[in-house]
């Protein structure tokens, strides 16, 4: 499924939300580099974060798996090498910060840590980010009752419509801890950012196909799906607003091993 997503890029980079600003900038103030950061984004896909980190004048690098989506970043002025992090040579390069958005649960998560440790400075960070989103019971439902009808044999069909936000945040402390389990890094900081969104009808569907469990289903069962849950958001008006939080963990690399 890690490959998955590639399939409509250009729909990838569309649909898909950005990051706090806030976020961004609290990565890059921690900066123990020149004034034009170094950062290399793992899992970079289309380019979503790196494009931020640009945007307040850092220079970026790229690690991503698929060709499809490194190639479609690159059209968009992100140079990018196609490997994944465990596999990828750093050939003597060193980073400002490591980040990973929305990516690091397809990493290792100690070799991981410990390969981000070798290409950082001293006191650069890692930063690991992501977002977690709820659409109200009234879509979410329809779309779980849809899924498990359309795909009855996905490992996702038994799972509950509604993911908690402690599941999440539980998920990002273990992360945490797997970062201090190399003895490489500081105490690992985490974060929360809220912020919504409004989504109309047509901005909701366009989103649904990029998000793993759609990206490997076939035009027919997508398009069933789609037509519920659809129907489901004409029957709120036609749009919905949704709570969006992005959790992080941010680790400052140590000089020497702790």
């Amino acid at each position: 499924m890690a490959e998955s997503f590639g399939a409509d890029a250009q729909r990838y980079d569309q649909a898909r939300p950005g990051y706090p600003d806030d976020l961004v900038a609290q990565v890059v103030a921690g900066s123990p580099g020149t004034d034009v950061p170094d950062v290399l984004d793992v899992g970079c896909g289309t380019g979503i974060a790196a494009r931020q980190f640009q945007a307040v004048g850092c220079t970026v690098l790229g690690v991503e798996p698929d060709a499809r989506m490194a190639d479609f970043a690159r059209s968009r002025g992100l140079p990018v090498e196609v490997t994944t992090f465990e596999a990828w040579e750093p050939d003597g390069r060193t980073f400002d910060a490591v980040t990973a958005a929305q990516s690091w649960h397809w990493v290792d998560p100690v070799a991981g840590a410990v390969k981000a440790a070798q290409v950082l400075r001293p006191n650069a960070r890692l930063a690991i980010f992501g977002h977690v989103y709820e659409p109200p019971a009234e879509v979410a439902e329809p779309f779980a009752t849809a899924y498990r009808r359309v795909v009855p044999d996905s490992p996702f069909r038994g799972g509950s419509a509604r993911r908690p936000l402690e599941m999440y945040q539980a998920a990002y402390a273990k992360v945490a801890d797997k970062i201090r389990e190399t003895g490489q890094f500081h105490d690992p900081e985490q974060s929360r950012f809220d912020w919504e969104r409004s989504y109309t009808r047509d901005q909701w569907l366009d989103l649904l196909p990029t998000t793993g469990g759609l990206t490997c289903l076939g035009p027919g069962q997508l398009a069933e799906i789609l037509g519920e849950v659809g129907l489901a958001v004409d029957a709120l008006g036609g749009s919905f607003t949704m709570p969006y939080t992005t959790l992080a963990v941010i680790a400052v690399c140590a000089t020497t091993p702790l």
